[in-house]
């Protein structure tokens, strides 16, 4: 037999088999030829059109949607199928199929003649599932990981709420014991208020008043003096300065020799022969008896010093202290003298129930000091509320954050749907690069340390998460974004992006400036090992 028949034989088997050549294993079954008679007939999958079933993988274009050529390249923007037996199935563009090039995607060699690309599918296979295998591991290993951290988010969430619960009692109790000092406090202010004007009637007080009205018109008096005296003197200067010694006008000579006099100034005729080497210009003002201070007098620096202070005095201050210096000693009572007859070990508890007693009753004017003491308890009153105030607004204040800490812990914008970040907020991860640290605090702030000495520098705030994608995919979470760092000489504010992946570490691996003080750093972390969907999917072969 001749070989040119043995192979016309073979052709029609061959070209069965290549039908399906390209077809993906989901279009497989459509890929069955209808008879018609004698006539094998194959319609277009988008039903455009029935073609001769022989024309399928013919490598010309016959059907609209290129259905017909799945293993050639005669249809533009097709796919191609390699089925990679061994490996895994992979779609190319059908551009490349028959185009010299042996593609990666197809081990099998597929895309091409027979013979012209090696098949490599067993042992690219091998070191996929090896590789894959050890992922699985890893993923298993962390997702492990990240259950702990959301334990501890449950367990954080728990804590909260039994916090706030116990903020919201603690708040009631002390929002009930401001009102109660509040009310004490008022009650001291009114009797305060009332004895202060009983004693603003005084004989004493009302004599303050009159001595600093009296003062205050002095002082008054005193400036308009000043400043009478002033211009005179520069009227007098003027004429020492410019009259004519040789014009006898005896009035205007004594004016200026008594100004002299008075001003302690050498006489002018002694100036001008000074001038000419001919005279010393010193002379020393002679002392009056209006120079010779009285005893206990103030001068005028002291009068232009503190005359002003002095008015300023709050006299009811004055009046006050001066009722608790001269007020009569309080007489000694029973309840005071009574520690003398107790023994030593009774004496801490008698004088804290002693001082309680006193306190309370004082504040009504009753018991030691009586009503002089009113304005001290006004002030210890008022002291008592303000604090009580302020450790209320505390209190509201850790409540706030507990409620903030709270709403934050399973949110998808802030630590995760199931809260798996909440355990790293705070973490500092370092990486070291020679010379410089890097450190970057999840969900706080990167900083550059130089490994020299010398002060760090921010590379920025946390602002969040991965902005290419949405809240609650794992996507969103591979990448935080921290900026407003420092500032760069003639450059922008530095600023971090971490990019961070699947492992069982909270580790930092690489760092990079990209652009001028832009650095990306790349690490991983347990919280991003979300759990295998499926332990028993296995690779399709």
């Amino acid at each position: 037999m001749h070989p040119w028949l043995l192979l016309a034989l073979a052709l029609p088997s061959l070209a069965a088999l290549d039908k399906t050549h390209g077809v993906p294993p989901s279009l497989v079954s459509k890929y069955v030829p209808s008879t018609k008679g004698s006539h094998q007939t194959w319609t277009c999958l988008d039903g455009s059109k029935e073609i001769a079933w022989s024309a399928v993988n013919d490598d010309y274009c016959d059907c609209q949607d290129g259905s017909d050529e799945p293993g050639t390249s005669a249809c533009p923007n097709n796919k191609f199928y390699c089925r990679n037996e061994g490996h895994i199935g992979a779609i190319i563009q059908s551009s490349r199929v028959n185009d010299g090039l042996c593609e990666q995607e197809c081990c099998d060699g597929s895309d091409e003649p027979s013979g012209v690309c090696p098949n490599t599918c067993q042992d690219v296979g091998a070191e996929h599932r090896k590789k894959t295998e050890a992922e699985r591991k890893l993923r298993k290993t962390g997702s492990k990981i990240r259950s702990s951290y959301i334990a501890y988010a449950h367990k954080e969430k728990k804590r909260l709420e039994a916090l706030v619960a116990d903020l919201v009692k603690e708040i009631e109790t002390r929002e009930k014991e401001v009102e109660r000092l509040r009310d004490i406090a008022e009650r001291a202010e009114s009797l305060s208020a009332a004895e202060l004007e009983r004693k603003k009637q005084s004989p004493l007080y009302q004599s303050l008043l009159v001595h600093h009205t009296a003062l205050k018109s002095l002082q008054k008096e005193h400036k308009k003096h000043l400043e009478r005296e002033k211009a005179l003197g520069d009227i007098l200067t003027s004429l020492r300065a410019g009259y004519n010694p040789n014009y006898q006008d005896m009035a205007v000579l004594e004016a200026v020799r008594g100004w002299e006099a008075l001003a302690g100034l050498p006489h002018i005729n002694d100036v001008r022969k000074g001038d000419d080497g001919e005279a010393d210009t010193t002379a020393e003002k002679p002392k009056t008896e209006d120079d010779v201070e009285d005893e206990g007098l103030w001068n005028a620096a002291k009068i232009e010093k503190e005359l002003d202070q002095l008015l300023k005095t709050d006299h009811v201050t004055l009046l006050l202290e001066h009722d608790q210096l001269v007020g009569p000693a309080a007489a000694q009572s029973l309840l005071l003298d009574i520690s003398a007859y107790l023994p030593d070990a009774l004496l801490p508890s008698y004088h804290s129930f002693r001082d309680s007693v006193l306190s309370a009753l004082s504040v009504f004017g009753i018991g030691r000091g009586g009503a002089s003491d009113s304005s001290a308890e006004s002030n210890r009153a008022r002291v008592a509320l303000s604090d009580a105030e302020h450790s209320l607004k505390l209190t509201q204040d850790e409540q706030r954050t507990a409620n903030e800490d709270l709403s934050d812990i399973f949110d998808p914008d802030g630590f995760g749907p199931e809260g798996e970040w909440k355990k790293l907020d705070g973490m500092c991860l370092s990486k070291d690069t020679g010379e410089y640290t890097y450190e970057v605090c999840l969900f706080d702030e990167a900083r550059q340390i130089p490994n020299s000495g010398g002060s760090g520098f921010s590379l920025g705030k946390f602002s969040s998460w991965n902005k290419a994608a949405r809240a609650g995919e794992l996507e969103y979470y591979t990448r935080q974004h921290y900026t407003q760092g420092a500032k760069c000489w003639n450059g922008p504010h530095r600023s971090v992006e971490l990019v961070l992946t699947c492992g069982i570490e909270n580790t930092l691996l690489t760092v990079a400036e990209l652009e001028k003080c832009e650095y990306q750093i790349t690490g991983t972390t347990p919280a991003l090992c979300r759990p295998l969907e499926d332990e028993h999917t296995k690779d399709e072969l």
